[in-house]
């Protein structure tokens, strides 16, 4: 073999040992990068052996640290029942996950002038300028009365979840059995004209900017990207956040072609023994496209969505969004007098502050997670999950198919082996 051969394929093999096709970044070895290679295996070994237990189906997981990628594995079953094997390009059910993605969308709209984070919501849906709040009683529960608000629902309370309005399925309150259960319920029960009509109809929960409670506010918010832009929320993310950041995977149905890569929960819940399903079940059409729930992704897609968020709005060659707007999507928007119930929603952000459109961490302890300040996420129900820690420079991606109260164990399990791993 001649030495240009040889050069040849000696580049050939580090091409092949630095990277897979459909990689989302270039792979390093762990030391490279500050990980432990055999802290790191603890991982694999923890997934396979609740995988073997029949706690979950199987789950992918992506690690990226300095911008390579050190971990990108598939364990277990994309469906258990059919024995079909989980692989990396397994389509997911992400539940909220799809929240930042919308939240990302609008804020592409304020980067053009399109909306502004003050505008009242009532500027683009007129119904909800006379919106009145439940009325409590003596013991602070609500009522059936009803008083004026105080200051209109802000586009910025959407993204941050203080508009008032509730997902129903959260509560028991008067007020709560009025609303719809939740982002993919509402999804298949209404049209987006419907949806709206109907929580104009509704007392709202709270007056608009004086509590953090989970609910529609992106749902919400992705109509009103659709009334400002003439397009459905999907295809105006194609064109504006995932085709630009290569996100091929992503979005709000599954194609017949697609369907076989669909993860499948377990048919019945391990703990409660109750049915499980997808939900919702994106091979057949929803009524509208809700940005509060109702995306499926892959995790190299959603590495790429997290990386970008990371680096200031920035994904390779493509620019998405300015490095201050990123900035201030990420700083807490809560502040001292809005009372802070995330911990309802989620036990695992317990003590967080939120951004716009994810948690963002304000403190080094008191949560129960570790990380650094900065910290950034919000998970899906459907048992997904990532974060990103800036001061790390780390980007995890965590999906499986496993709703229930079992996925807030796999958010602190996989939290605490990934940072264990790391040793620099």
């Amino acid at each position: 073999m001649g030495p240009m051969r040889t050069l040849v394929a000696a580049l050939c093999l580090f091409a092949c040992t630095s990277a897979f096709a459909g990689d989302p970044l270039p792979r390093a070895r762990p030391e490279n990068v500050g990980f432990s290679a055999e802290r790191l295996g603890r991982i694999g070994a923890a997934i396979q052996a609740d995988v073997d237990a029949g706690r979950i189906p199987g789950a992918v997981i992506a690690i990226a640290r300095h911008g390579k990628l050190v971990m990108f594995d598939a364990y277990g079953y994309r469906d258990k029942a059919a024995n079909a094997a989980m692989t990396t390009d397994t389509i997911f059910n992400i539940a909220s996950m799809t929240k930042p993605m919308t939240t990302v969308g609008a804020l592409l709209l304020y980067e053009q002038g399109k909306l502004l984070i003050g505008d009242p919501l009532s500027k683009y849906f007129p119904k909800f300028a006379e919106m009145r709040v439940a009325k409590r009683d003596g013991y602070g529960e609500p009522t059936a009365d009803t008083v004026p608000t105080i200051r209109p629902i802000l586009i910025q309370d959407l993204m941050r979840h203080t508009s008032g309005l509730i997902y129903g399925g959260r509560g028991t309150t008067l007020v709560h059995k009025m609303y719809p259960a939740g982002s993919a319920d509402a999804a298949r029960e209404y049209d987006g004209a419907a949806f709206m009509d109907k929580l104009a109809s509704l007392p709202l929960l709270y007056q608009p900017a004086s509590v953090w409670d989970y609910g529609f506010g992106l749902d919400v918010l992705g109509l009103t990207i659709e009334k400002i832009t003439g397009q459905s929320l999907g295809q105006y993310l194609q064109a504006n956040l995932f085709a630009p950041l290569g996100m091929t995977d992503t979005g709000f149905a599954i194609s017949p072609e697609k369907a076989a890569r669909y993860a499948k929960p377990l048919p019945a819940d391990p703990d409660t023994g109750k049915p499980q399903a997808r939900s919702p079940e994106l091979t057949e059409p929803l009524k509208f496209e809700c940005g509060g729930g109702c995306a499926a992704s892959t995790a190299s897609d959603y590495l790429r969505f997290a990386t970008m968020l990371m680096n200031g709005g920035r994904f390779g060659e493509a620019r998405l969004l300015g490095p201050k707007t990123v900035a201030y999507m990420l700083s807490d928007q809560l502040g001292p007098n809005i009372k802070n119930l995330i911990g309802n929603a989620d036990p695992t952000r317990s003590d967080y502050g939120f951004g716009l459109g994810l948690a963002v961490r304000t403190t080094p302890g008191v949560v129960k997670m570790m990380g650094s300040v900065g910290q950034f996420s919000w998970p899906g129900a459907s048992g997904t999950d990532w974060w990103v820690d800036p001061k790390e420079e780390l980007v995890v991606v965590y999906l499986s198919a496993a709703p229930g109260p079992i996925r807030w164990y796999y958010r602190q399990k996989i939290n605490a082996l990934v940072y264990q791993a790391i040793v620099d």
